[in-house]
């Protein structure tokens, strides 16, 4: 009885630990943005911030180093994005994997131009 107890107890304690604020916070979202500059094709990233902004902040501050045009592309939450472009457009999507962020991507580029290709794609942890 004593054995079964303690196991009982350890498993409580164990669900109040996964329960607690900390334990909220390691199963939070992490975002993550792309900037892209239209005229220069230069780009910035970011991952595994704790806010939206934050994520949005860092992506256009990397990417303003290299242009002065730089667009927030596209945001992640928990997943992936990515940004094509081709010879006279770009476009940019998210999804759950890296792949099929590039793939989201390449289809919206494609709605603007052609010979798309992959600039850059960045996912959360």
């Amino acid at each position: 009885m004593t054995i079964r107890t303690t196991m009982l107890g350890a498993m409580a304690i164990a669900a109040l630990a996964w329960a607690s604020p900390a334990g909220a916070l390691a199963q939070g979202a992490l975002y993550g943005a792309i900037a892209y500059s239209p005229d220069t094709g230069a780009h910035g990233y970011s991952y595994n911030y704790q806010t939206k902004t934050q994520a949005e902040n860092e992506a256009m501050r990397n990417c303003n180093k290299y242009a002065g045009d730089c667009v927030i592309a596209t945001t992640f939450s928990n997943a992936c994005g990515a940004v094509a472009a081709g010879r006279n457009g770009w476009g940019a999507d998210w999804g759950q994997t890296g792949y099929v962020a590039q793939q989201n991507a390449l289809a919206m580029c494609s709605n603007y131009t052609t010979r798309c290709e992959i600039v850059r794609w960045q996912c959360t942890d």
